[in-house]
């Protein structure tokens, strides 16, 4: 089935012409500008929809009056992300490996965003055929099936970890480091078959290197939670919390509905054809223990952390260079890391069932 944008030119803007009203989303409380909607309507596939990212992005695009097809195996996605959005919503259980999951997704989508992936760089040390598998040759089918469908747009998560042993700070996305570990070596794999597609089929694809993000739905569970739902749920139960080596290494933290903010820009904004990469984060520099007083000043707790030993294949300090997206996007980080974090544990107090 051809798609609808398929007559257009690529790089134009994808949607109505610029005299129509331009809608406002509103993704929490930060309002931003997006194309102008008027009445036209788009079908968007979001793999891993259902995970924290993916089901965010499709509240964001559902409250826009999208139609949304949420692709996901529910290896990593909790059904209960979904329960509570409302619009024109389909959710396809299948998996981003098998080509012929991947065809009956993007049949009849005008755009992709590709959420879907086995996060964790630890885990990914002691697995790392399972990543090269599923980040991979999961991207990568996808992104042929999306081709045969006529989609022409692919926004993608890429990651902050492709930067790998390099030293600047902040980063820019000129630089590309050494993989320390295989999820970082599955996602520059990403970044590569992302600008062969746009060179051998014209297609435009948007690599969005997220830093460490955080909100709601994230999950606290499991040996290889990410570190502030992992703070949230041990002190709400009173726990002491574990922090790897001294806790001075560095994190951009970026709220989740930000990172949404970024996909939708990505898959509506006036981009010139190519396979571009952008950095997603805050721009700010929070340490391990600053994040952590932080957490614990929102929940009112004087417990005192444990410090263990460093996590190999972490780096040692992360900072994004946002330009390229203020300045190709308009992307702003509308919703600082204090307003994120007050938001995040007001989330886990309404949602304790989410956090054993």
């Amino acid at each position: 089935m051809e798609s609808p944008l398929g007559h257009m030119s690529r790089g134009n803007r994808l949607g109505p012409t610029d005299n129509e009203s331009t809608d406002l989303a509103l993704c929490g409380a930060g309002r931003f500008s997006i194309m102008p909607l008027g009445d036209t309507s788009l079908k968007v596939l979001v793999t891993g929809g259902a995970g924290f990212i993916g089901s965010n992005l499709a509240e964001c695009l559902l409250e826009m009056g999208h139609s949304v097809r949420i692709l996901d195996n529910f290896s990593e996605g909790d059904r209960r992300n979904l329960e509570d959005l409302k619009g024109d919503l389909e959710i396809m259980e299948g998996d981003i490996t098998r080509s012929e999951d991947c065809a009956r997704a993007c049949r009849g989508v005008d755009l992709v965003t590709h959420q879907a992936a086995l996060g964790s760089v630890p885990r990914s040390v002691v697995m790392p055929e399972l990543y090269s598998f599923h980040n991979l040759h999961g991207f990568v089918t996808l992104c042929n099936q999306a081709r045969l469908a006529g989609v022409t747009r692919i926004v993608y998560a890429s990651s902050s970890s492709i930067y790998g042993d390099l030293k600047e700070s902040p980063i820019s996305e000129t630089n590309r480091g050494l993989p320390l570990s295989p999820y970082a070596a599955s996602k520059q794999g990403n970044e590569d078959f992302a600008a062969a597609f746009h060179y051998a089929h014209g297609m435009t694809l948007v690599g969005l290197r997220y830093f460490n993000v955080f909100g709601p739905k994230q999950n606290p569970r499991g040996p290889y939670a990410a570190v502030i739902p992992l703070f949230v749920s041990q002190l709400l139960r009173g726990e002491s919390p574990t922090i790897f080596g001294s806790g001075e290494q560095s994190r951009d933290f970026v709220y989740v509905r930000n990172v949404a903010q970024s996909n939708i820009l990505g898959l509506f904004g006036d981009l010139p054809p190519g396979a571009h990469l952008i950095n997603v984060g805050s721009g700010q520099r929070t340490t391990i223990n600053d994040l952590y007083r932080l957490i614990a000043l929102a929940l009112h707790s004087s417990i005192t952390p444990i410090h263990v030993e460093e996590r190999k294949g972490d780096i040692r300090d992360s900072l994004a260079d946002i330009q390229r997206a203020k300045s190709l996007l308009g992307y702003e980080n509308s919703i600082d890391i204090h307003e994120g974090i007050s938001r995040t544990v007001e989330w886990c107090r309404n949602h304790p069932d989410r956090l054993r």
